[in-house]
């Protein structure tokens, strides 16, 4: 079957459309720069291109290349990454910019094993710093490729066995270009990938407009979207977490930094309990009937959902002991790593 579809020219269509509808304006395409491409690639995990755009080019103004990013501090990294979720990509992604000064010189790697190596870059991500940049013949298996290879190949097997998911791997391998490589695997990479997200999308996909629905499996039975098969389903769990508003009258509020792991891991954050006792065990007992309560809210993780229950206090006591943190003016908390919920939260208390 993958000889077949290769030889119907799968690759050919993909670069030609990429060429001519494909995305081709976003501020990380039209380069080899590795260290662009692996940024936007490290965003872009699990997170819309309308969201990373700011980000995107806040970073680039901020550390311009990767020595200047390994030079920054994991605070300063994290200040910068507020907001945008996920925050082991961005340690991860400071750890791994620290890497290629060190081990690397302050080049990227050119093969995949390498990359692969580096801290928060898997094989996916390493196939599409080498495609993208080098013009490597390798394979990228993001969750829009996957979609669209599944659907065209009609690849029925549950990728919720790893033996499945490295079967479609090798399926494709077998579909990439095999000529002009540095010239095309660019476009076959950026256009497979445009092709989950705008065309071959999860619900109500565009065959009609699509480059490759003459070679579709999926599209000839009309059940594009029984594909991909993956059975396991993710457990969602819930927490319940109570945050300690604590300002004093100049507007300082109190922060510590969080431990890794655990949620937030690594932010400063207003201070956390498991309880509202304890909580109010954490106050001097003089102020704990100025304690105000907050309206409940939800916060959505990947797998759990946060159900956060603000209390202000406004005090000039110095409150509970910090282990690293402590009382930060309104012309500093801004500027630290906070995450999204904490941050809305003190711009409206």
């Amino acid at each position: 079957m993958t000889q077949q579809h290769s030889q119907l020219g799968f690759a050919i269509r993909v670069v030609a459309w990429q060429k001519e509808f494909g995305r081709n304006d976003l501020p990380w395409q039209n380069t080899r720069d590795p260290y662009r491409v692996w940024l936007s690639e490290i965003m872009l995990q699990q997170t819309q291109v309308v969201t990373v755009l700011g980000y995107f080019s806040r970073f680039l103004a901020r550390f311009p290349n990767v020595s200047a990013l390994a030079a920054a501090s994991q605070d300063d990294v994290l200040a910068l990454w507020s907001g945008l979720g996920y925050y082991s990509r961005a340690r991860n992604l400071h750890q791994c910019a620290i890497d290629v000064e060190t081990i690397h010189g302050g080049t990227f790697p050119l093969s995949t094993d390498e990359l692969e190596s580096l801290p928060g870059i898997g094989r996916s991500t390493a196939a599409a710093i080498a495609s993208l940049c080098y013009g490597h013949r390798v394979a990228i298996l993001d969750g829009n490729v996957k979609r669209v290879l599944t659907r065209m190949l009609g690849f029925s097997h549950d990728l919720a066995r790893s033996a499945n998911e490295k079967l479609l791997w090798s399926e494709a391998t077998s579909l990439l270009p095999k000529t002009d490589l540095f010239a095309a695997m660019p476009r076959y990479t950026q256009g497979v990938m445009d092709l989950g997200a705008t065309v071959c999308t999860t619900k109500n996909p565009k065959c009609s407009e699509c480059p490759v629905a003459p070679l579709c499996a999926a599209e000839k039975t009309g059940e594009p979207e029984r594909y991909p098969v993956k059975t396991r389903k993710i457990k969602r769990s819930a927490q319940s977490i109570w945050i300690l508003l604590a300002m004093k009258s100049d507007g300082a509020v109190l922060l510590s930094k969080r431990p890794t792991p655990g949620v937030w891991a690594g932010l400063y954050c207003a201070p956390l309990y498991a309880d509202r006792a304890s909580l109010e065990a954490a106050v001097p007992q003089e102020v704990r009937a100025e304690l105000i309560d907050g309206p409940v809210f939800t916060h959505v993780l990947t797998h759990k959902d946060l159900y956060l229950h603000p209390v202000s206090l406004v005090t000039s006591t110095d409150l509970v002991e910090i282990a690293e943190g402590g009382w930060f003016g309104p012309d500093e908390w801004p500027r630290l790593g906070l995450p999204a919920p904490i941050r809305r939260l003190l711009t409206t208390v």
